[in-house]
Order: structure tokens, then C-alpha cells, then sequence
């Protein structure tokens, strides 16, 4: 019987407890397929039956199958790593955890595996960008928090390196993205309001740089000229304010003449602190002012039945964004590289 250090000299993997690690011969020994046949439905290939990947998948993790990550860098230059750079400033009340999750569910069976790489608000978004490049450590990046001009992408675009945004840009370059059509969140929100009797309306817009913003800012305003509603934009606050800044704004600005009685808010955080600063001055909710929130995890409900709420399916956009970004890694055809979610309703409070 060979030894551990006979089969580590001959080249062959061993596991930690010292015995020898299933390969793709070990897996097509036991499915009855042919190596090629393995090593194509691992890597989750288009020309394979669903059928015989969940069987191959299921026999791979039954035998204890990983992939040597050094050999296949070795041997096809690449990581099997796709990573997500997040800012660190994202509300816990956000999208960010059920993106996370969509994403590394989609890559779930495939042979690639998702790293989270954060970023801080006092540091430059460029910096993850370019570790993940000039140490080729990953395969592929996905990012959100877009911009109209993104450095980001244009540095990714000119080092040929696969990427996918959970967000457009106005820069004309292609590439793979997902969205959420904010300006039609914005009109929504105005004709909901408007359906109301609402008759001045404030809009609490994520950041100004951000592309979204644009876009909610656009549909909310045109929508509401459109209407000849009166309307304004917060201008100290912003939806990624903290909570007690958005609801200390909104409660000194309904203080002074002419306060607004419709409200939209771009994210579930802020929806909540601009309510509480509005109660500060003895309104009531769905009586004398409303809210329209759009948001991804079911919890506004919770905080105010009488809310007014756009669902955002980022479960959806992260899955799209998954595949997408590893067709573009594999240059298979893709036909579906760009997606817009566009929302139909405002679901009523209750």
C-alpha cells in the first residue's frame, strides 16, 4: 500500500485524514459517465441534461469532490472566483444581504465560488478594483452602486477583465448588467400619491452620484410637473443617511410653511426614519401624510401597516447577475446579458 508521502511524491491529491481525494475519475467511476462528461457537467455546461448534472453534483459532494484550486489556475489560468465589491455604508434595512445570497446561490453546484470584498466610504471604490486585478485573484467582479461615468468600469473594460453591475451607466459601454427601473419607481410613487389627494410631495433620493438617483429623481419630478403637483427633493439628506439624520430632517422640515403630505423614500431605512420625523409633529401616517418605500425584504409592514410599497425582486438580480458574469467569464453566448426589472403596482396600505 502506498504511503502518504509515496502518493504526495507521485502527484497524487490527498486529503487531510491522508487518504487520496476523489477526482473526476473517481466520480465518473461511480456515475457510470465518461470523465469529459463529469468535468463539462461540473462546470455547469449548457450541452449537459439538468438530469446528469444534479447526478454528478450530488455524487461529487456524496464522495467529498473539491476541485485542486491550485492545479486548475495552473492549468486554465483561472481562480474559479467571482467577487462582489460592496460598500461598507449600504443600510442593514437594504438589498445587500439578499444579494448576497442570490448570487451565491446561483454559482451553488457550479465550480465557482463567491468572496464578499468590502469597501469604506473614506476609502477609494477604485482600490478593491484594482487589488482583484493586479493580483488576478478573482475571474470576475460583479458591483452595484453604479455611476453615470464609472471609473470603475471603464478600468475593468480596458483590462479585459469579465464584470457585471447591479446597475446602468450613461458611459455607452456594453456590458452585462441588472437593474431596477427607478424612474418608474418614481412615477408610480406620484400617481399612487397623487391617487391620494396628495397634493405637495417630497422625494428622499439615494445619492445624487449614484445613477439611480438619477433616474428616481427624473421619474419622480416629470411625473409630478406632469400632475402639477408641487414637489421638492431633500437636499441635506439622502436615502443612505443615517437614520437619525433623515429623521431629523424630515421632522424640521415638517416645521415650517406648507410641509409635504406625500412622501417617496428610496430605501426601507430611510421610509422608517422619515415616518418617525414626520410623527414628531403629530401627523399620522395614511391620515394626514403618506409614504411610498420600495424594498426588497418584507419588514416595512411591520414598522406601519398604512406604508405604501414597491417591491424590488433582488433575489432576481442577483441570479441574473451570477449567470450572466460567468457566461461572460467562459465567452459562451449569453443572450440575456442585460435585465431591467420594471414595477407594475404600489401595494396599498392595509
Amino acid at each position: 500500500m502506498a504511503t502518504l508521502t509515496d502518493r504526495q511524491a507521485s502527484g497524487s491529491a490527498v486529503s487531510e485524514s491522508g487518504l487520496a481525494r476523489p477526482t473526476l475519475k473517481t466520480i465518473a467511476a461511480a456515475t457510470g459517465l465518461a470523465i469529459a462528461t463529469v468535468s463539462r457537467a461540473l462546470k455547469d455546461a449548457p450541452d449537459i441534461g439538468e438530469e446528469t448534472k444534479r447526478r454528478v453534483r450530488e455524487t461529487a459532494a456524496r464522495l467529498g469532490y473539491r476541485p485542486n484550486r491550485a492545479g486548475v489556475r495552473l492549468r486554465t489560468g483561472k481562480t474559479n472566483v467571482i467577487a462582489l465589491v460592496l460598500s461598507t455604508d449600504s443600510d442593514i434595512m437594504n438589498h445587500t444581504s439578499r444579494l448576497i445570497y442570490s448570487i451565491a446561490n446561483a454559482l451553488r453546484g457550479s465550480p465557482y465560488h463567491l468572496v464578499v470584498m468590502p469597501f469604506f466610504p473614506d476609502q477609494d471604490p477604485m482600490e478593491p478594483i484594482r487589488y482583484i486585478v493586479e493580483t488576478e485573484s478573482a475571474d470576475g467582479i460583479i458591483l452595484n452602486q453604479t455611476k453615470p461615468d464609472d471609473p470603475r468600469i471603464r478600468y475593468m473594460q480596458d483590462r479585459g477583465l469579465p464584470f457585471a453591475a447591479h446597475g446602468r451607466t450613461s458611459m455607452g459601454v456594453d456590458h452585462p448588467y441588472f437593474d431596477f427601473d427607478n424612474e418608474a419607481f418614481g412615477r408610480l410613487g406620484v400617481r399612487a400619491l397623487a391617487k391620494r389627494a396628495r397634493k405637495r410631495l417630497l422625494l428622499v433620493a439615494p445619492p445624487r452620484s449614484h445613477m439611480y438617483a438619477r433616474h428616481m429623481t427624473f421619474g419622480f419630478s416629470d411625473e409630478a410637473a406632469l400632475l402639477g403637483l408641487p414637489f421638492e427633493v431633500a437636499d441635506t439628506v439622502t436615502s443612505d443617511s443615517s437614520g437619525d439624520a433623515v429623521e431629523a430632517a424630515v421632522a424640521a422640515r415638517f416645521t415650517r410653511p406648507d410641509p409635504p403630505d406625500g412622501i417617496l423614500v428610496g430605501s426601507s431605512a430611510a421610509a422608517m426614519a422619515t415616518i418617525a420625523g414626520a410623527e414628531q409633529s403629530g401627523r399620522t401616517l395614511g391620515r394626514d401624510f403618506d409614504v411610498v418605500a420600495k424594498e426588497a425584504i418584507a419588514v416595512l409592514r411591520r414598522f406601519r401597516q398604512d406604508i405604501l410599497i414597491v417591491r424590488e425582486d433582488v433575489g432576481r438580480a442577483g441570479e441574473f447577475l451570477a449567470r450572466a458574469l460567468v457566461a461572460e467569464i467562459e465567452k459562451r453566448d449569453w443572450t440575456d446579458r442585460q435585465g431591467l426589472e420594471v414595477p407594475v403596482k404600489v401595494e396599498p396600505g392595509r
